[in-house]
Protein backbone atom coordinates (compact mmCIF):
# COMPACT_ATOMS: atom_id res chain seq x y z
CA UNK A 1 0.00 0.00 0.00
CA UNK A 2 1.43 3.40 -0.99
CA UNK A 3 1.30 6.17 1.56
CA UNK A 4 0.50 9.74 0.64
CA UNK A 5 3.39 12.16 1.13
CA UNK A 6 3.35 13.77 4.55
CA UNK A 7 3.06 17.55 4.60
CA UNK A 8 5.82 19.17 6.63
CA UNK A 9 4.63 20.92 9.78
CA UNK A 10 6.49 24.08 8.72
CA UNK A 11 8.10 25.41 5.57
CA UNK A 12 10.85 28.02 5.21
CA UNK A 13 10.13 30.09 2.09
CA UNK A 14 12.82 32.15 0.37
CA UNK A 15 11.18 34.55 -2.10
CA UNK A 16 13.19 35.81 -5.06
CA UNK A 17 13.79 39.54 -5.06
CA UNK A 18 13.77 39.67 -8.86
CA UNK A 19 11.60 37.15 -10.69
CA UNK A 20 8.75 36.46 -8.27
CA UNK A 21 9.76 32.82 -7.73
CA UNK A 22 10.58 31.14 -4.46
CA UNK A 23 12.36 28.19 -2.92
CA UNK A 24 10.73 26.38 -0.01
CA UNK A 25 12.13 23.81 2.40
CA UNK A 26 10.57 21.70 5.18
CA UNK A 27 11.67 22.90 8.60
CA UNK A 28 10.72 22.99 12.27
CA UNK A 29 8.91 25.83 14.07
CA UNK A 30 12.19 27.71 14.55
CA UNK A 31 13.12 27.48 10.86
CA UNK A 32 15.77 24.78 11.23
CA UNK A 33 16.03 22.63 8.11
CA UNK A 34 17.04 18.96 8.41
CA UNK A 35 19.83 18.89 5.84
CA UNK A 36 20.11 15.10 6.00
CA UNK A 37 16.45 14.81 5.03
CA UNK A 38 16.86 16.83 1.82
CA UNK A 39 17.82 15.48 -1.57
CA UNK A 40 21.17 16.63 -2.94
CA UNK A 41 19.44 19.08 -5.28
CA UNK A 42 17.26 20.51 -2.50
CA UNK A 43 20.29 20.81 -0.20
CA UNK A 44 22.22 22.72 -2.89
CA UNK A 45 19.22 25.01 -3.47
CA UNK A 46 18.94 25.61 0.28
CA UNK A 47 22.61 26.62 0.56
CA UNK A 48 22.20 28.82 -2.53
CA UNK A 49 19.16 30.61 -1.07
CA UNK A 50 20.90 31.08 2.28
CA UNK A 51 24.06 32.43 0.69
CA UNK A 52 22.14 34.93 -1.45
CA UNK A 53 19.68 36.12 1.21
CA UNK A 54 19.55 39.88 0.95
CA UNK A 55 21.00 39.92 -2.57
CA UNK A 56 18.78 37.60 -4.64
CA UNK A 57 16.34 36.25 -2.00
CA UNK A 58 14.37 37.85 0.80
CA UNK A 59 14.87 36.59 4.34
CA UNK A 60 12.97 33.32 4.82
CA UNK A 61 9.41 33.32 6.07
CA UNK A 62 8.41 30.35 8.24
CA UNK A 63 4.89 29.16 7.44
CA UNK A 64 2.93 26.67 9.52
CA UNK A 65 1.24 23.69 7.97
CA UNK A 66 3.40 23.44 4.88
CA UNK A 67 0.90 25.63 3.03
CA UNK A 68 1.28 25.41 -0.72
CA UNK A 69 3.80 23.31 -2.52
CA UNK A 70 7.35 23.00 -1.28
CA UNK A 71 9.46 23.57 -4.37
CA UNK A 72 13.13 22.75 -4.11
Amino acid sequence: MMRAPVKPAYVARYSSLFNGGELAFPCDARGRVDLDGLSERARNNYFYARALTGRAFAAPVIMAGGEGSARC
